[in-house]
Parts: C-alpha cells; sequence; structure tokens
C-alpha cells in the first residue's frame, strides 16, 4: 500500500503535524510506500527552517526533515499557501521543495489512499 499525505496545520497550534509525522514514521517502518508528503495551509509552517522551539520542546520541522531524508520522502510544500505565510524557497529547511497544488492531485492520483491531517 502507498499513502499520500496532506498536512493542513502547523507544528505548533494542533496536534495534526505530529499525528501526521508519527503515522507516516510508522507507516515506513511497517514497510509501506509514502507517495508524497504535501503540506497545505498553515501545515507549510513545517518546513520553516526558522522555527526554534524551546529545548524542552519536540523540534518538529527537523523530525519532517530528518524522516523525508532517511526514507528520500518528496516533502512538498504549497507555493501560494507558503508566500501567503511569507516563506519562500530560502526559508525552507532540509529536504522541502516548494510546488503547486498539481502535486497534491498527482499524490491523490498515484497513492491508494490519501490521508490528510487538519481542517
Amino acid at each position: 500500500m502507498k499513502f499520500g499525505i496532506l498536512v493542513n496545520e502547523g507544528p505548533f497550534n494542533h496536534q495534526a503535524s505530529d499525528s501526521a509525522y508519527k503515522f507516516t514514521e510508522a507507516a515506513l517502518a511497517k514497510g509501506y510506500g509514502i507517495y508524497r508528503v504535501f503540506f497545505y495551509y498553515d501545515g507549510v509552517n513545517n518546513a520553516n527552517k526558522l522555527s526554534e522551539p524551546p529545548s524542552d520542546d519536540r523540534h518538529i520541522v527537523r523530525r519532517w526533515s530528518e524522516l523525508g531524508k532517511k526514507y528520500n520522502l518528496d516533502l512538498v510544500v504549497c507555493v501560494a499557501a507558503a508566500l501567503r505565510r511569507g516563506i519562500k524557497d530560502e526559508l525552507l529547511a532540509e529536504g522541502f521543495r516548494i510546488s503547486g497544488l498539481g502535486q497534491l492531485i498527482e499524490a491523490g492520483i498515484q497513492s491508494d489512499r490519501l490521508v490528510m491531517f487538519g481542517d
């Protein structure tokens, strides 16, 4: 089974980002494929390399980057949503890339299931 993942919420205002991360991590550990992780709406904040949570808090941006590197994941940030929030290519954490909504549509077509996290 191959999953597409859609993350619609930011890393610090909702549990959706953590849930998406844990789901993706568990699916990969079980041998399932992840076609693409698409960050939309406030979910684009999961890719902001300027994010610096307190030292006693989890660093979800780093976690996504490390998971992406380990499994060669396609971590795509919606260009329109990113620009609305002041996020440009130079502000993306390692492993993320900016692209359009066509990448989300393609993920839905190419995956067996598209799983959405957040409203």
